[in-house]
């Protein structure tokens, strides 16, 4: 029930996030680690079970957890006492997580998305949803939305990309069928311009938020060039390139 064991779950399965979260100030972490512990316990729901209907008791699990956020329930889960706090002291939007909860059902399932706006919404409740969550926990402001989701929509798009190929060996069809794949990371790639065209709504502190998106603008321009390079699995950079490139947007403040 400590952020300590938020961060050690954090660090163990979802080791870029933390990272990220070990790149913003200290006192920016004790907001990040119990929401990113929460997400990885959601995103991992699905998968530890051959059952959809087992899966989908995990997550209504944690509907009802969020849902009563303010009547203390569940509060012994090393997650989800820290979580209540979260959304008790910093006011996040509940609705946000159920969203994000309730979307995480199609990974229990080996259905594709039946079209392009299915998986545009996907990216929109997981990747702009929990990264909109994180800038509220460090004080963004209502005006900031639409430059974090912008942020978050891309930077949940090029994780998804880097996710296809494990999607794919698990017996999951991530993309619609006809998905041009150039095409889907341009619109990623459209997003990351918009928000940074809003960058000014969202204040520096609440940006700690966005370091979690630090290998979007080179994971969808990799796409965009070489539409290859996602079936073959070789979207990783390498891991100089990829520490040095969140040091930088630590250090800068630019995303």
């Amino acid at each position: 029930m400590t952020i300590a064991a938020c961060a050690a779950l954090v660090e163990r399965g979802d080791p870029d996030r933390f990272l990220a979260v070990m790149a913003a100030p200290a006192d920016a972490r004790a907001q990040l680690f119990p929401l990113y512990a929460f997400n990885l316990e959601v995103a991992r729901a699905p998968w530890v079970t051959d059952e959809p209907l087992i899966a989908e008791m995990r997550l209504q699990w944690w509907r009802d957890v969020v849902a009563n956020a303010a009547s203390g329930a569940a509060r012994a889960h090393e997650v989800a006492g820290p979580l209540h706090d979260l959304i008790r002291d910093f006011g996040l939007p509940v609705e946000v997580m159920d969203r994000l909860i309730a979307t995480r059902i199609w990974d229990a399932g080996r259905d594709p998305f039946p079209d392009r706006a299915a998986l545009d919404a996907y990216i929109e409740a997981t990747g702009a949803g929990l990264m909109w969550l994180a800038a509220r926990a460090l004080g963004a402001p209502e005006a900031a939305e639409a430059a974090v989701r912008n942020y978050g929509w891309a930077a949940g798009l090029a994780a998804f990309l880097r996710a296809v190929p494990e999607l794919s060996a698990r017996g999951r069809v991530p993309l619609p069928a006809g998905t041009d794949v150039a095409d889907l990371a341009a619109s990623g790639l459209e997003r990351l311009a918009q928000a940074r065209a809003q960058r000014r709504t969202v204040p520096k502190g609440a940006a700690h938020a966005l370091l979690a998106g630090w290998q979007t603008e080179a994971t969808l321009t990799q796409v965009l060039a070489d539409p290859a390079a996602l079936p073959e699995g070789t979207l990783a950079p390498s891991e100089f390139r990829r520490r040095g490139g969140l040091l930088w947007q630590a250090f800068t403040g630019r995303w």
